[in-house]
C-alpha cells in the first residue's frame, strides 16, 4: 500500500478502544457525552457531525474484540474516493448526507422516494459486532449500529415476483472524485437474493461504535452482510429495487472472473490471484500470522441453509 502521508495512521500505530469494552453493556447509550473529543480526530468526520445513538445489543454479536475506531473509519475501500485504503477517509467530508433520500423501487406495492427520516423512523437500532472480510485476505471486527435489512424491505410490500434485491450508490463526480476515473461503470450496483436481504444477519448500518457513521464508512446508509466478501457491503444507498432476473453487480461485471454475484466467504474458492484460506485481522500488526478463513465467515449455522443445493464453486 503506498503511502501518501507523511500523517497517514498505520495499522499497527492504532491503540484499543477500551472505552468501547465498558459502554457495550449499556442498553442505551444517548446519555454518553466524552466520546466526541475522541472522534473529532477521525478525517472526514467533525465532533459535531458525530452524534450519539441509542441502541439496543444484538445476540447476533461476536464476542471477539473490536478494532478500534481510528482503525475502521481510516483503511476503507470506497473508490468513489480514490484507490488507496487512507483516501476515503481524506477525501469524504465532500459527501453531503443531509438530506438524502432512497428511491423504492420494482416489484414491491409501495414504491416511491422516501427520505432518511421515513427510513429510520420505524426502526429500533441494534449494536451488532461482526468480522467482516474483504477479497484481499484481510478482515475486521466492526460494531456497527443498524437494523435488520428485512424489516426495512417488508414495509415496501415486495410481491411474490420479487427474486431480488438491487441496491444502488449515490453517483457524484462532484462530491466524489473517484467518480471521474473509469475503474468500474458507476453507479455502483450490488444485489442479492430476496432470501438472503430477508436473512437476519443482513442489516442496514447507519452507525458504529454508538456513533453515527462516517462518510468513509458509507454514511448516511449502508449494508452489512456478514457472510460475504466486504464488495457486496454496498455503501450511501440512493436506490433499492425489487426485480425478478438477478441483477447485474459492479465487481461481478468489471471482472466475472474474479468476482461473482454470491460472494459467500469460502476458504476452498481461491481468488484468481490469491488464496482466500487464511486471513489476517487488521489492527494486530503486519507480522503477525494469519488465521484460517471460515466458512461463510463463521455464519454458517445461520446462512448455509440459503445455499442448499448450490454448487458454491461455480456460484462463487
Amino acid at each position: 500500500m503506498k503511502d501518501k502521508s507523511d500523517n497517514k495512521i498505520r495499522a499497527t500505530d492504532i491503540t484499543d478502544e477500551p472505552v468501547y469494552l465498558k459502554r457495550r453493556h449499556f442498553l442505551q447509550l444517548a446519555g454518553i457525552t466524552t466520546a466526541g473529543a475522541a472522534f473529532a480526530a477521525i478525517p472526514g468526520r467533525s465532533a459535531a457531525d458525530v452524534k450519539p445513538l441509542k441502541t439496543i445489543s444484538s445476540k447476533y454479536s461476536t464476542s471477539q474484540k473490536p478494532n478500534s475506531y481510528k482503525d475502521i473509519a481510516s483503511y476503507n475501500n470506497y473508490y468513489e474516493f480514490g484507490l488507496e485504503k487512507d483516501d476515503p477517509a481524506r477525501y469524504a467530508k465532500s459527501l453531503i448526507t443531509d438530506p438524502w433520500s432512497v428511491k423504492i423501487s420494482g416489484e414491491c406495492d409501495k414504491p416511491g422516494n422516501y427520505n432518511l427520516e421515513d427510513i429510520l423512523k420505524p426502526h429500533p437500532l441494534e449494536e451488532r459486532i461482526y468480522r467482516l472480510r474483504c477479497v484481499e485476505a484481510w478482515s475486521m471486527v466492526i460494531p456497527w449500529v443498524g437494523f435488520p435489512l428485512g424489516d426495512l424491505l417488508k414495509r415496501f410490500q415486495p410481491n411474490s415476483k420479487a427474486k431480488y434485491v438491487s441496491f444502488t450508490t449515490l453517483n457524484d463526480p462532484v462530491q466524489m472524485p473517484g467518480v471521474g476515473r473509469r475503474v468500474l461503470a458507476w453507479p455502483y450496483h450490488e444485489g442479492l437474493t430476496i432470501a438472503e436481504a430477508m436473512n437476519p444477519l443482513a442489516i442496514i448500518a447507519v452507525g458504529l461504535y454508538g456513533k453515527t457513521l462516517p462518510n468513509q464508512n458509507g454514511a448516511p446508509l449502508r449494508l452489512i452482510v456478514p457472510w460475504k466478501y466486504g464488495f457486496k457491503s454496498i455503501k450511501s444507498i440512493v436506490e433499492i429495487s425489487f426485480t425478478r432476473k438477478r441483477p447485474q453487480t459492479s465487481w461481478a461485471l468489471s471482472a466475472p472472473r474474479e468476482y461473482g454475484f454470491y460472494a459467500n466467504v469460502n476458504p476452498q474458492v481461491d481468488h484468481p490471484r490469491w488464496s482466500q484460506a487464511r486471513e489476517r485481522l487488521i489492527g494486530n500488526g503486519l507480522f503477525v500470522a494469519k488465521q484460517p478463513t471460515l466458512v461463510f465467515n463463521g455464519y454458517a449455522d445461520q446462512v448455509a441453509h440459503l445455499y442448499s443445493g448450490l454448487n458454491l464453486r461455480k456460484n462463487f
